[in-house]
C-alpha cells in the first residue's frame, strides 16, 4: 500500500514537472528553429509551430499548463496528507512517545516540508533548467501531451481565462499576450551576457552593439572631424588641385571658399580628369564643382540616411550651432559603424582595437568612449567623447606621447600624438595585469 502511494506521488510530481517544462519552453523556444525543423519534416515542429506563432494559441497553451501545475500540486499535497499521515503517525507515538493529536500534527509538517522540497526541486526548479537550457527540444516532446491537455481543459481554460479578461478590464490593465518580444535595450542586454560568457567576441558584440544603436547614434560620433576634412580651395590652380586629388585616396573633396568653414561645393576626381583630358574647360572648381549638402551635425545616424536616401547623395558637410563646420561624413562612414572598416587598395585601412603581448590593448585615439568597453573590460565614465579626449580630460592638459596614467583605476600609456590630438593608447584591461594575451 505505502509503495502504491509513493508511485501515485511520484507520477503527480513527475505530471507538474511535464506543464513546468511545456510552459518555460514554449515562451523561450526560438520560431525560426522550429520552423526549420517543421520545413524538414518534423511532424512534431508542424504541431507546435502554429501555436507559437498565434499570441492567442500560446496564451491558451500557457494556461493550459498552469491549470496543470495548480491542479497537479493540489492533489499531490492532499493525496500525501491522506495517505503518509496515516502511517507516520504510529512511528511518531512510539518512538517519539508523542500524544497522538501531537503526532498527526508532527507527521502533517514532516509531509508538507518533504514534500515541498521534493515537488520544488524534481517539480519546478529542474524541469525550468532543462526547459531554458535545451527549449526546442523540451517543447517538442511536450507538445502532444499539452495538445491532450488542452483538449480536457478547453472548458475550464476558457472560463478562466475570461474571468482574468475581465478583471483585467476592470483594473484598466491591458491584455498581454506571452510573444517573445525584447526591445532595442534588452537586445543590447542580451549582446552583453553573451559577451560576458564567451559566446560573442569583442568585436561581433560592438558589431551588434552598433546596430541596435544606430538610430541613438549622433552622427558627430561617426563624422571625420574638421581638422582630418581634406578639401580644396576654390582658387587653387589645376596643378593644386591635381596633386590632392592623387595625394589622397577619396573620390569627392569639399569645395571652400577662404575657409573650410565655408564650403561651398563638391568636386568628384571625374570631373578633375575630364579637366585634365580636356573634355571641360578649364574654368576652375566653380565650373565643375556641384551643389553640397550641409546637414546640421545633431542628427541621428538613421536620419542621415534617409537624407541620403532623398537627396541621392553619398556625402554631407556637417554644421556646428554657430553655422562653421564640425565635420564631414559619408555613406562609407555609417557603413563601418555596422560592419567594420571599408578600407580598399588605395585607403588604408583605420586604425583598429589590438590585442598585444602581456593582456594588454592598443585603442585607437578617436576610438568612442562607450566603444571600449569590451576591451578595456570596465565602464568608464564619459568624460569626453573619444579615448583620446578622456585621456586629456584626465590629465587636465595635452598629453605628450609616453606618457602614464591611470583612468579610472585601469592603466594608460599615451603612445602616440599627432598635432596635439592622442593617436593611440596602450591599456591594461583590468583583471589582465600580467596575463598572457
Amino acid at each position: 500500500m505505502l509503495f502504491l502511494s509513493l508511485a501515485v506521488i511520484t507520477a503527480l510530481i513527475l505530471i507538474n514537472a511535464l506543464y513546468v517544462a511545456a510552459e518555460f519552453a514554449a515562451v523561450s523556444v526560438r520560431r525560426s528553429r522550429v520552423q526549420s525543423q517543421a520545413d524538414d519534416g518534423s511532424q512534431l515542429a508542424a504541431r507546435l509551430l502554429p501555436i507559437i506563432n498565434d499570441p492567442r494559441q500560446l496564451d491558451t497553451y500557457v494556461a493550459a499548463c498552469q491549470i496543470g501545475i495548480t491542479l497537479s500540486s493540489l492533489i499531490v499535497g492532499a493525496f500525501a496528507q491522506a495517505r503518509l499521515a496515516p502511517t507516520l503517525v504510529p512511528v511518531f507515538e512510539r518512538f517519539g512517545s508523542m500524544q497522538q493529536v501531537a503526532a498527526q500534527s508532527t507527521s502533517a509538517v514532516v509531509i508538507l516540508v518533504v514534500l515541498t522540497i521534493v515537488q520544488m526541486v524534481f517539480g519546478e526548479l529542474v524541469p525550468k533548467s532543462l526547459a531554458l537550457q535545451t527549449p526546442t527540444r523540451v517543447a517538442l516532446l511536450t507538445v502532444i501531451p499539452m495538445q491532450w491537455s488542452l483538449r480536457l481543459l478547453a472548458w475550464f481554460i476558457r472560463v478562466l481565462n475570461g474571468s482574468g479578461a475581465v478583471l483585467l478590464r476592470i483594473l484598466g490593465v491591458p491584455e498581454t499576450s506571452h510573444r517573445h518580444v525584447h526591445s532595442a535595450a534588452e537586445l543590447e542586454y542580451l549582446v552583453a551576457e553573451s559577451g560576458k560568457g564567451g559566446l560573442l567576441k569583442p568585436d561581433e558584440q560592438l558589431r551588434l552593439r552598433h546596430a541596435l544603436q544606430l538610430s541613438d547614434r549622433s552622427v558627430r560620433d561617426l563624422m571625420i572631424p574638421r581638422t582630418r576634412i581634406v578639401a580644396l580651395d576654390v582658387a587653387a590652380s589645376l596643378d593644386e588641385i591635381v596633386q590632392a586629388a592623387t595625394e589622397h585616396p577619396y573620390t569627392r573633396y569639399p569645395v571652400y571658399d577662404e575657409s573650410i568653414d565655408h564650403v561651398i561645393g563638391v568636386v568628384h576626381v571625374r570631373e578633375i580628369a575630364q579637366v585634365v583630358d580636356g573634355v571641360f574647360p578649364i574654368e576652375g572648381l566653380r565650373g565643375i564643382m556641384r551643389p553640397v549638402l550641409v546637414l546640421p551635425d545633431t542628427l541621428r545616424a538613421d536620419q542621415l540616411l534617409v537624407h541620403f536616401k532623398a537627396q541621392r547623395r553619398t556625402m554631407a558637410v556637417l554644421a556646428d550651432e554657430f553655422g562653421g563646420t564640425a565635420g564631414l561624413i559619408t555613406v562609407d562612414d555609417v557603413l563601418e559603424e555596422l560592419i567594420g572598416d571599408l578600407a580598399d587598395e588605395f585607403r588604408p585601412a583605420d586604425q583598429r582595437p589590438e590585442r598585444l603581448p602581456g593582456g594588454r590593448v592598443r585603442l585607437p585615439g578617436d576610438m568612442l568612449v562607450e566603444d571600449a568597453t569590451p576591451w578595456v573590460r570596465t565602464r568608464w565614465t564619459p568624460h569626453a567623447r573619444t579615448v583620446g579626449g578622456l585621456v586629456t580630460a584626465t590629465l587636465g592638459r595635452l598629453p605628450s606621447a609616453g606618457e602614464s596614467l591611470e583612468v579610472e583605476g585601469v592603466p594608460v600609456e599615451v603612445e602616440a600624438v599627432d598635432r596635439r590630438m592622442v593617436r593611440s593608447v596602450v591599456v591594461t584591461p583590468q583583471g589582465r595585469e600580467g596575463a598572457d594575451g
